[in-house]
């Protein structure tokens, strides 16, 4: 055999070897699993672990544990995309490699990092311990639609927008980046525009956030009567004019100011005492309805926090 288990740090609690300065591109889907054997280990485990994290599933044809571990192993080395490669060693046909690394039990699996392994488990663990495993090397896994969202959300509006769009270029009909469009469309006046996406998304595709999103682009479409200035007027002239403080919280939702227009439903919650309390009732199930539709989270806290208070 070629490789010298020599060069080998099998002390797996050292630090692993760095990784190489230009990390070869991860492989093809269809080689993200693989056979190994004692003829071509060394390529295949320790050449390739210095481009690509390999893990070794050490594993036997009568062993029942092993047949439990291999599938979610091959699972979660598809799930990362690449991140790792797995390379399963029948240890009967190996038996070189099995003394090399002092197998014991299977199944045994080995994390080779920078041709030496850094890293192993023994026994059939359940998926949610194989991940803490992988992660602990290779760093959370990452999510690509969801980098670029974040990407979107740091961007100036009109980079955001086009960023957006092109990524439902790519992939039609994403619920998420659909709604993060519409979104950015109803802060900037394109309703037309924010109900055709909506309307574009599958029910089955609908998340929690399209109805409050829905919401918004109702409450945009229709503009309250009344001018601010006589309303805030009457409302200093009788703190107790509820139809005003109505009127002029919903004109505030209209101009997105939710908190201002919480504000003057609240007060009416607490300053009702008429017999059975209907401007209450009214103001509260109001409120519910623009918690609902608020993007501001902050802002619906407040605003259910002092409409709990202020009914008890």
């Amino acid at each position: 055999m070629n490789w010298n288990t020599n060069s080998w740090n099998m002390s797996l609690g050292a630090t692993p070897a760095p990784a190489p300065a230009a990390a070869a591109a991860a492989p093809a889907e269809e080689s993200f699993v693989f056979d190994v054997s004692e003829a071509d280990f060394e390529s295949q485990v320790l050449e390739l672990s210095m481009q690509v994290p390999v893990l070794l599933d050490c594993w036997a044809p009568w062993c029942g544990p092993c047949k439990s571990l291999g599938p979610v192993l091959e699972k979660l080395a598809q799930a990362y995309g690449g991140r790792f490669v797995l390379a399963k060693l029948n240890t009967d046909e190996a038996p070189q490699i099995s003394a090399a690394l002092r197998i014991r039990s299977i199944p045994q699996c080995f994390l080779f990092v920078g041709g030496r392994p850094v890293d192993q488990f023994t026994g059939a663990l359940p998926e949610g311990k194989l991940r803490e495993f992988l992660d602990k090397h290779l760093g959370p896994q990452i999510d690509p639609v969801q980098a670029l969202r974040d990407e979107a959300a740091a961007l100036e509006p009109a980079e955001a927008e086009a960023l957006l769009r092109q990524a439902l270029a790519e992939l039609p009909g994403h619920a998420e980046i659909t709604l993060d469009l519409a979104e950015r469309l109803v802060a900037r006046g394109e309703l037309d525009e924010a109900q055709a996406l909506l309307d574009g998304i599958a029910t089955a595709e609908r998340t929690a956030r399209h109805a409050p999103l829905q919401k918004r682009i109702d409450l945009a479409r229709n503009r309250p009567q009344g001018d601010p200035a006589a309303l805030e007027a009457r409302i200093a002239a009788n703190p107790r004019d509820f139809e005003a403080r109505f009127a002029l919280g919903a004109i505030r939702v209209f101009e997105g100011n939710f908190r201002a227009g919480f504000e003057q439903l609240l007060d009416v919650v607490l300053r009702d005492k008429a017999e059975g309390k209907p401007d209450r009732e009214r103001a509260r199930k109001q409120l519910i309805d623009w918690f609902d539709a608020c993007p501001d989270a902050d802002a619906v806290s407040w605003g259910r926090r002092y409409l709990g208070m202020y009914l008890n």
